[in-house]
């Protein structure tokens, strides 16, 4: 089939993924490769000391990103989509949305983002003996309960963005486990919420009393292939404004972003691992046996599938670098030289390849936000340089890039240098690595591993949502997630390698030694008050 056969036959596949900062919708046809796409950009805002987006933004962030996918399919091929052989929705883990019986929102969605949880991660994790980060829902639950909030006693449901969404246009309140799994921890042998951390945190609460249970209040949670609904008439309206898309289509089970970068750079198997650097960065290894013990930097989460993954999560990774590129932008519009924003981004980032390999003791900090895994509640964009360091663009730039992945080196020394995790494959995707081959070199040095970038990785968990829902309904000989990938989606294309070199590797070293040793001045941006 053509492509446009592929759509008007409703042969075709959506994946819709709601990141931090863009909506995106990939269509794909039969053989997995994307046909059409449209997007929404939407920002967080600061409310009330919470970083949130509205019910409203994402809403109508959803619609209009349907809408431009429409519009790509009219010009592209002359022809509407009416119906599709299956849809996935994806989004930012993790986070709080509860919901009374009415299925209102008590309080404002809280994100990923917030770091106010800090008392009762500390509590959850002692309680589990088993990390439990910031940004977990369970944390947000437990801490709405510390600070007695009047909303906790009316909760009927609770879930993460892409729950929501799905829950809304499906009626099914439902989680694919990977994205469960950033709620409260999930037990690989069941791929469900673990019983005895469920078990204890209701007899924790029980005082308070509570007329809910923790698994009163959950999605259930599914594995990767299961059926989670069809879209319904009041679903179709709230994602298709034009009324052209019909009810009935399957829809897979909703994922994180965690588990749909996994998808999408064939990270799903024991001994692979990915790394997703945007506005945030997270890597994940699938591990062939549990760690150790707990560590506070690593966070013990699931691919689609249930298999246990270390993950480390930062906060921070390519804003900081934006808001400089976006400066050197300005300063090439006061010369009056025209603006070409992939070519601004090309010259500055290679240039960064002429740098020395530790930057020339150049230090920068990328804290927007709080970043919980160098123990920073709060944030503030810093660079540093003392009066001998070698000051040049190129060290500047290195530096900066090198900043963006400084915290997730740290998080990840743990798993490489002292856990001994063995990895056959890391593969990176994302907008730090759109430059070629300049944030693979970075990154392999922090890693001192080979990195791989596929050049499909550039369509991200919009496509990786978009393979879900496919494996659901296109896999006629029962392949497990990793076969199906391995030898149907990507048919043994690892992309791209690029090894780390010895002198790149000792520079970074020495860079990231001297971030820790600076860590106190950072400290004390976020100490000073603007």
């Amino acid at each position: 089939m053509t492509a446009k056969q592929t759509i008007e036959a409703g042969k075709a596949i959506l994946g819709i993924e709601f990141g931090s900062t863009r909506i995106k919708a990939v269509l794909i046809d039969q053989d997995n490769k994307p046909i059409a796409q449209g997007s929404h950009e939407w920002e967080n805002q600061l409310v009330d000391g919470l970083w949130t987006y509205s019910t409203e933004a994402i809403w109508y962030g959803l619609q209009d990103c349907y809408a431009e996918l429409r519009k790509d399919v009219l010009k592209q091929y002359d022809c509407e989509i009416e119906t599709l052989a299956a849809i996935g929705f994806s989004a930012m883990m993790h986070g709080y949305m509860a919901f009374n019986k009415e299925q209102q929102i008590l309080v404002p969605f809280r994100t990923w983002r917030n770091t106010n949880t800090g008392k009762a991660a500390a509590e959850l994790s002692k309680l589990f003996n088993y990390n439990i980060p910031l940004r977990w829902s369970i944390s947000h639950l437990y801490e709405a309960i510390l600070d007695n909030e009047e909303h906790v006693s009316s909760i009927k449901y609770l879930t993460t963005l892409a729950g929501y969404v799905h829950w809304q246009v499906t009626g099914q309140f439902v989680l694919g486990v990977g994205d469960a799994s950033g709620m409260i921890p999930v037990d690989p042998a069941t791929k469900t919420y673990d019983a005895e951390m469920v078990k204890k945190f209701d007899e924790l609460v029980a005082p308070r009393g509570f007329s809910w249970k923790l698994l009163d209040i959950l999605p259930k949670s599914l594995n990767a292939g299961a059926n989670a609904g069809f879209l319904t008439p009041e679903g179709a309206k709230k994602l298709d404004v034009s009324g052209h898309l019909k009810a009935g289509i399957p829809v897979c089970p909703p994922e994180g972003d965690a588990g749909t970068g996994m998808v999408a750079t064939n990270a799903v198997k024991q001994r692979t691992g990915n790394v997703s650097a945007g506005t945030s960065s997270f890597s994940m290894i699938v591990l062939e046996k549990p760690l150790s013990k707990p560590y506070e930097m690593i966070d013990m989460v699931t691919t689609p599938d249930g298999s246990l993954v270390a993950m480390v999560h930062c906060n921070n990774c390519t804003s900081d670098i934006n808001a400089w590129v976006g400066l050197f932008k300005e300063y090439q519009q006061l010369l009056g030289v025209p603006v070409d924003m992939n070519e601004l981004y090309g010259k500055l980032f290679n240039k960064a390849l002429e740098g020395d390999a530790d930057c020339g003791g150049l230090m920068a900090f990328n804290y927007v936000s709080g970043e919980p895994v160098t123990g920073l509640q709060d944030g503030r964009p810093l660079f540093m340089r003392s009066a001998n360091d070698k000051f040049s663009l190129a060290n500047f730039m290195r530096a900066h890039l090198y900043g963006a992945i400084g915290v997730l080196k740290i998080g990840n020394d743990i798993l490489l240098k002292e856990e001994q995790v063995r990895v056959d494959r890391i593969t990176g995707h994302g907008g730090y690595f759109k430059t070629p081959g300049v944030g693979q070199r970075m990154l392999a040095a922090a890693l001192n591993s080979p990195i791989s970038v596929m050049e499909t990785a550039g369509e991200g968990g919009a496509w990786g949502i978009a393979l879900l829902a496919g494996y659901m309904v296109q896999n006629p000989n029962k392949l497990c997630l990793a076969d199906y990938l391995e030898e149907v989606v990507f048919a043994g294309n690892k992309g791209t390698s690029i090894a780390p070199t010895a002198e790149d590797v000792a520079g970074f070293n020495r860079y990231i030694e001297n971030y820790k040793q600076c860590l106190p001045v950072e400290q004390c941006a976020v100490n000073s008050k603007k």
